[in-house]
């Protein structure tokens, strides 16, 4: 079944993540549904892809119930950066426990296999390091970030009662910090931060003293192994860690940066944000044995190529 061509939706298929998935899913030959109510989403990165007679657009807000006859589901729509989480809080705790429910409905209406994009925001500030699948996390339920860290984990909890009670075949995958062309401009993560500041010589901002230490994913391998577990055997459900190893901490960052960019920018430190994380870092030893996924853009090749996407949209 999984070798022939199928209908997909992917949600919130029109932002940064979403479009590179819709990209690759019709690449491969197969029938693509985006869906997107455009809060973050941009039509400019799907518009290469609307002449495609396999790609459909549909504006949609995931927290509405949604009907379509589909083989497989791809659940990304929610806001991912602390800038537009933040803005509507409560929009986006009901985005990712309404989403999902609606998404799961939707799955089992039609008896379609369905993906979860989680988040290692759900391991919170760690207390194991590097964070493995087993760990249950350190998170505020009351803080600024809650409504994404809970909301994230309220939807894992959801999937996991669907498969249980009604049988529906999941897949939960935890993405770690993931950059790439595409991503918004504005968006407040930090590469893209760092990026727009050195292009325009500003002062790079950071937060902290820059100890704190993130693992960058490229865009182009979360997406193979995200595609590598939905072919997965029914059986294999996670979650499961999707991310790249290798740690840097924000000020060797913000340093690649600005000797790739060569840029004037110099280093400028602001005061921590409440419950931000010291360590992230994936132990990926469960994608490597189960999906034979390892990632292969390492940092200096891939900010090389989101700089160039950043330079467009100065």
């Amino acid at each position: 079944m999984y070798n022939l061509k199928k209908r997909i939706l992917v949600s919130g298929g029109a932002g940064f993540i979403g479009s590179h998935l819709c990209e690759r899913l019709l690449k491969d030959g197969h029938e693509v549904i985006c869906m997107d109510n455009f809060f973050t989403g941009d039509k400019s990165n799907i518009v290469h892809l609307l002449q495609n007679p396999y790609f459909e657009l549909v504006r949609h807000d995931v927290t509405e119930p949604f009907l379509a006859e589909v083989d497989e589901i791809y659940n990304l729509a929610c806001p991912a950066s602390p800038v537009h989480y933040q803005y509507n809080p409560i929009k986006t705790i009901k985005t990712s426990v309404m989403g999902a429910i609606n998404m799961l409905g939707l799955a089992k209406r039609v008896n379609a296999r369905i993906l979860q994009a989680s988040t290692s925001e759900v391991y919170g500030d760690p207390q194991v390091h590097p964070q493995r699948e087993s760990y249950w996390g350190n998170v505020n339920p009351v803080g600024i970030r809650s409504c994404y860290d809970e909301g994230k984990r309220c939807a894992e909890t959801l999937f996991m009662d669907y498969h249980r009670q009604h049988h529906i075949a999941i897949k939960i995958v935890r993405i770690f910090n993931t950059y790439g062309p595409r991503m918004h401009p504005q968006d407040g993560r930090v590469v893209s931060n760092f990026i727009m500041q050195a292009l325009q010589n500003k002062d790079i901002t950071i937060y902290g003293e820059g100890n704190q230490t993130r693992s960058f994913q490229y865009v182009d391998d979360l997406v193979e192994g995200m595609i590598r577990m939905m072919a997965t055997e029914t059986s294999f459900i996670g979650p499961l860690n999707i991310g790249n190893p290798n740690e840097f901490t924000i000020l060797q960052l913000a340093e690649q940066v600005i000797l790739q960019t060569g840029s004037q920018s110099k280093i400028k430190f602001l005061p921590l944000p409440q419950d931000d994380p010291q360590q992230r870092k994936p132990d990926i030893e469960f994608a490597k044995k189960n999906l034979g996924w390892n990632p292969t853009v390492q940092l200096e090749e891939g900010l090389s190529k989101t700089i160039a996407y950043f330079k467009t949209c100065l």
